[in-house]
């Protein structure tokens, strides 16, 4: 598990418990935040923050094939919708 974190610093305890539980490793999500903590890793890192710009090219294939549209509520307000 230690391994996994270390090759994973983006992943917290509930990231690295799920991947547990799929390799057939029963554990408590409370024991795998108590191992990380002893190993002076912190169990819920922050999450890497993006800017818009590598949103949009990350999701480009996804996005590009999407339709969206647009309208107008009785308010005026502008709504668009996929």
């Amino acid at each position: 598990m230690l391994r996994l974190a270390r090759e994973n610093p983006g992943w917290g305890y509930r990231r690295l418990h799920g991947e547990l539980l799929v390799l057939g490793v029963q554990v408590a999500a409370s024991t795998v935040w108590e191992i990380l903590q002893e190993a002076d890793i912190d169990p819920a890192p922050e999450r890497a923050s993006s800017t818009w710009a590598d949103f949009l090219r990350s999701q480009a294939d996804v996005l590009l094939a999407c339709d969206f549209f647009e309208t107008v509520t009785l308010s005026g307000a502008r709504m668009t919708a996929p």
